[in-house]
């Protein structure tokens, strides 16, 4: 096989939040001019990132085996984790909410933004949210840079969220996110790509 230099990709891409079950851009929205025209409300730019966006699946596959035959004869998917990996470098209270799984009460004023983090029962009761990751996909066959959309319908942050505060670390929240069941109708990824 040939390699198709037009295959390869490198690039960032933005990261977008919502509440989940938020309404989605419709897939025609991926179009040449999609990295400067963001999904509308209520997605949410997060801002800058440090390191990158990683969208990961890891699978699990159980190994069938019989008595007779001395190797696997097959497998099954027995489990299967989505997750999306970004540090959020824009230390705003908004994207604390996000990492934090909007727990807090946020609350802007004249001058001033208040977050105040409860730890009554309620908290323990999460609220999902969608990701969108707008990122690069294989260039168009005219040689134009494409985008891709990977749409994680419900996901929840794994975080240890910290403030440090040094005269040589940059800091940021450590936001691992991870995807969950939808519905028998819905998956929980969708992705699409620009193709013209």
């Amino acid at each position: 096989m040939a390699v198709n230099a037009a295959n390869l990709v490198l690039g960032p891409a933005r990261l977008y939040v919502a509440p989940f079950g938020s309404t989605e851009p419709l897939d025609s929205a991926v179009t040449p001019n999609g990295p400067t025209t963001p999904p509308g409300a209520p997605w949410t730019d997060v801002g800058g990132t440090d390191g990158g966006v990683t969208w990961e699946v890891d699978n699990t596959y159980t190994s069938l085996t019989v008595d007779q035959i001395t190797m696997d004869v097959g497998a099954r998917l027995t489990a299967m984790k989505m997750t999306v990996t970004a540090k959020l470098a824009e230390m705003t209270l908004t994207n604390l909410q996000t990492a934090l799984n909007n727990i807090g009460t946020l609350a802007t004023n004249t001058g001033y933004t208040t977050l105040d983090i409860p730890v009554t029962s309620a908290s323990t009761q999460p609220t999902y949210a969608g990701l969108i990751i707008d990122g690069w996909a294989p260039m168009l066959a005219s040689g134009q840079p494409a985008l891709r959309r990977v749409i994680v319908r419900k996901v929840l942050s794994q975080v240890k969220a910290q403030l440090a505060y040094d005269k040589k670390t940059q800091q940021s929240y450590d936001c691992t996110f991870s995807a969950y069941y939808v519905s028998s109708s819905i998956p929980p990824v969708h992705i699409v790509d620009q193709t013209a």
